[in-house]
């Protein structure tokens, strides 16, 4: 009887075998042409996030859902595989693709229940679940899981699938792959986390949210150092190693995108400009190295920021944000302040005390902080933008206790763009605009320095401080080929999205006035041109009085002028008399060959008041044409972009000055380039910069000859009712503009003119900008004269007369003086000598 059982049992396990052979082998035939090829996933693209560089290669910018760094398995430290193997997969490097009692203890689970409920799944297993297949827990989905994870093992290494997995695998807070774990949790690299943080991100794969070290602390530690305990069991780590990880105490707390250069609005110019060309933009991996080079980034950043809060500072206090009852560090309080956002280190404070002359705040880190009279007494009361109210006699005059302020300590340091320059001691020459070229080259160097310590908050020299309501925007240029090496958008891209530079269309005023004496040039005028600076009406039926009566700033009128004293001193009937002389028509076409788009110029003789619709970058467009020799340049920011591979997508073909191609009559430069287009006869563009270098030397901008350079040159700009303040000004090196005003256009105030509003951060830029560049004065071409005249008449002053020295294309020097048989000068008659 029991030899029947036993007999019975054999056949019947004999054909069970037989029937399940069968069945997997039926299975294999239909599933097998399904599955995908493993050869594929040599040449997989994982999701990677758009990355945007500085010229030298500092991170700026990060757009994408998940955030991943793929790493090659090479850099992975040797107790960080180990970590994982412990989490999920001890015998990885023995098995072929499937564990045996992993899917034993699976397969018993669907007999029970109908349904997989732990996979047994060898880090083989969840490469092919992850890349091919869907996770839902069939018997199906399973078989192709194991079909596939044994081709794997037949066609890629050991290295290849792991390197897969930990480039692929979730692991919380948007962070996909090990590298991009460690800079979610840990704040660094890989090679630079401790055991304990090895664990803590090996034990996340089974479970992100459940084990996540921020949202779920204590289970994430009791599964960190069951993992740990499973290294020691398994002889990967020693007892000391062990003990010491498990003491460590969990560190992980969210760290957002890291930036090296904080520069939104480049980042946000960047994506919009390439969202169109690339659907997959934001997981496809690439990388774009822009023309922006990041300290003076950082320093135009700084600059606008410093000349805006002054501008609020000079048109006084507009009063506390809010009100509190509760004025202790109660952990709701602070709560309250870190939920106030922080822009340019302008920060939220809650005020605690008020003394005679100072007060006391609590920040949002619980710091408390002074602020003295020194930081309070600028603090009258704002009625309007041309009225104050009295001056305060002590701090009750100001602020009260619980009053919710904004501060800032006016010792900030420099922005460490700028501090990573100034502190390369390997930089043996300065830095210059021209480094961009081969800036980009730097990429593969360190462009990480250790942050310095943090200050003290408390010992900072504070003062009362609020958020500015004026706006502006800075853009600068390399006038050889357009590249745009720093562009500011206004006070802050959190605050406000709205770019400025490449949005905002405002009246240029006079800073259009170089274009139009540019055309005068070209057109039968020179700088020592004699104009009446007279009162001039023209009928107008649109407006109220009927008649138009341009006036210059502050309503007077100088009779003849010289043309370059006209422009250094801003007179307006000039400018209108100079395009009257050569043509609305010729004035538009001129402007148009620099960029500007003739649908915005207005075509009447406002025109050379400024009353185009003009942005900021389109402005400093035209001055680097100027600046760089009368040649044509266009604007770029892209200087190239990658793929994931390195592969070069687009290259900057923008053109280039080259004077000698254009006198040989070459179209491309030697390095491959367009040649750029000549707009400028080379004299006239040779006198309008030197009469600008006057507005520095004598003129509007003589604020702007503390820098004490020689090979300076520009204009401000102010509009009716200063409404807009510009400054745009340059050498031929770097043309910077910069614009302040308010967004909904209205008066700055009565005294706010561009020298005063603008030309301040231009200054603060420009100083660093040209830190340690030699003078780079333009040569003068031939066909230009030097003559002594008589600055009343314009004419050849006689010897023994007061007279200057101007410069005159030489076909319009005024003409030699006739001398009589005594040697004395033979007056010409005149029509007016005879009446």
């Amino acid at each position: 009887m029991l030899r029947a059982i036993f007999r019975w049992l054999f056949w019947l396990c004999l054909v069970g075998a037989v029937v399940g052979a069968l069945a997997a082998f039926v299975i294999y035939r239909q599933i097998a042409p399904t599955l995908p090829d493993v050869e594929t996933l040599r040449t997989v693209q994982l999701q990677t996030p758009l990355r945007i560089y500085s010229s030298d290669g500092k991170l700026i910018g990060e757009f994408g859902e998940k955030r991943r760094s793929p790493v090659d398995y090479d850099v992975i430290p040797p107790l960080f595989v180990k970590a994982f193997y412990a989490a999920e997969d001890s015998r990885f490097e023995t098995h072929h693709g499937i564990d045996i009692k992993g899917l034993s203890r699976a397969a018993v689970q669907l007999i029970k229940t109908g349904h997989i409920q732990s996979g047994g799944s060898t880090i083989t297993m969840q490469v092919a679940r992850n890349f091919f297949l869907t996770r839902q827990q069939t018997f199906g989905r399973k078989f192709s899981e194991i079909l596939l994870s044994l081709q794997m093992e037949q066609e890629l290494s050991k290295h290849e699938i792991f390197q897969l997995y930990v480039n692929k695998i979730y692991l919380g807070n948007r962070a996909y792959g090990i590298e991009s774990a460690a800079q979610v949790y840990y704040g660094k690299s890989i090679n630079e986390l401790s055991l304990a943080q090895m664990a803590m991100i090996a034990g996340l794969p089974k479970a992100p949210s459940a084990y996540n070290p921020i949202a779920n602390p204590k289970r994430a530690m009791e599964r960190r150092n069951w993992i740990l305990r499973r290294m020691l069991d398994l002889g990967y780590i020693d007892d000391v190693s062990y003990e010491n990880a498990t003491a460590e105490a969990n560190t992980a707390v969210y760290h957002g995108l890291q930036t090296e250069l904080d520069a939104p609005y480049v980042s946000e110019m960047v994506r919009a400009d390439l969202v169109d060309r690339y659907p997959d933009l934001y997981e496809g991996g690439y990388r774009v190295y822009t023309t922006i080079r990041s300290d003076f980034q950082a320093k135009a950043d700084r600059s606008l920021s410093d000349a805006l809060l002054a501008y609020s500072y000079r048109h006084g206090y507009r009063g506390p944000e809010d009100h509190w009852d509760d004025t202790s560090a109660s952990e709701d309080n602070l709560k309250k302040l870190s939920k106030i956002p922080s822009y340019n280190n302008v920060r939220p404070a809650l005020v605690t005390e008020v003394a005679d002359k100072s007060i006391k705040a609590l920040l949002s880190d619980g710091t408390v902080i002074s602020i003295d009279w020194d930081g309070l007494k600028w603090a009258r009361k704002h009625i309007n933008v041309n009225s104050l109210g009295p001056v305060p006699k002590n701090a009750a005059d100001i602020l009260s206790v619980g009053d919710v302020v904004r501060v800032a300590a006016e010792d900030q340091p420099e922005p460490q763009a700028v501090r990573d320059v100034e502190d390369d001691a390997t930089a043996d020459t300065p830095a210059t605009a021209d480094s961009a070229d081969s800036a980009t080259d730097a990429v593969a160097a360190d462009a990480t320095s250790d942050e310095p310590a943090k200050p003290d908050l408390a010992s900072l020299n504070w003062r009362l401080s609020q958020l500015p309501e004026v706006q502006g925007a800075l853009a600068s240029l390399r006038p050889e080929d357009g590249a745009i090496l720093a562009l500011s958008g206004g006070f802050n891209f959190y605050q406000s999205k709205f770019n400025r530079a490449t949005q905002a269309r405002r009246q240029p005023g006079s800073n259009i006035k170089p274009f139009i004496y540019s055309a005068a040039l070209e057109n039968g005028f020179a700088p020592g041109s004699i104009i009446n600076d007279s009162p001039i009406v023209y009928d107008d039926p649109s407006l109220a009085s009927g008649a138009w009566r341009p006036e210059n700033s502050g309503g007077k009128f100088y009779g003849p002028t010289p043309m370059r004293k006209a422009l250094f001193l801003s007179r307006n009937l000039v400018s209108i008399r100079l395009l009257r002389a050569i043509g609305i028509d010729t004035g538009i076409s001129y402007l148009s060959k620099f960029g500007f788009d003739p649908n915005q110029l207005p075509h009447g003789l406002s025109l050379a008041l400024g009353t185009a619709s003009i942005t900021p970058l389109e402005l400093v467009t035209g001055y680097a044409s100027i600046a760089n020799g009368g040649y044509k340049v266009s604007p770029y920011l892209i200087d190239r972009v990658e793929n994931e591979d390195g592969d070069v997508l687009i290259e900057n073909n923008a053109s280039r000055v080259c004077s000698s191609c254009v006198e040989k009559e070459e179209s491309l430069t030697a390095d491959g380039h367009p040649v750029a287009k000549q707009i400028m006869e080379p004299r006239a563009n040779f006198l309008i910069t030197d009469m600008l270098k006057d507005v520095i030397r004598q003129g509007t901008g003589h604020k702007a000859s503390a820098l004490k350079r020689t090979d300076l040159a520009g204009k401000t700009g102010t509009t009716n009712d200063q409404v807009d303040a510009w400054f745009s000004g340059y050498n031929s090196k770097i043309a910077t503009s910069v614009w302040v005003g308010f967004d909904k256009p209205t008066t700055l105030g009565r005294h706010e003119f561009g020298a005063v509003a603008a030309l301040p951060a231009w200054m603060e830029y420009m100083a660093y900008a040209l830190k340690g560049v030699p003078e780079d004065e333009p040569k003068r071409p031939a066909g230009i004269v030097s003559v002594r005249i008589n600055p009343q008449t314009g004419l050849r002053a006689p010897p023994g007369t007061d007279g200057m020295f101007e410069l005159f294309q030489e076909e319009l020097a005024p003409p030699a003086l006739k001398m009589n048989a005594d040697g004395e000068v033979q007056k010409t008659i005149t029509p007016e000598d005879l009446f």
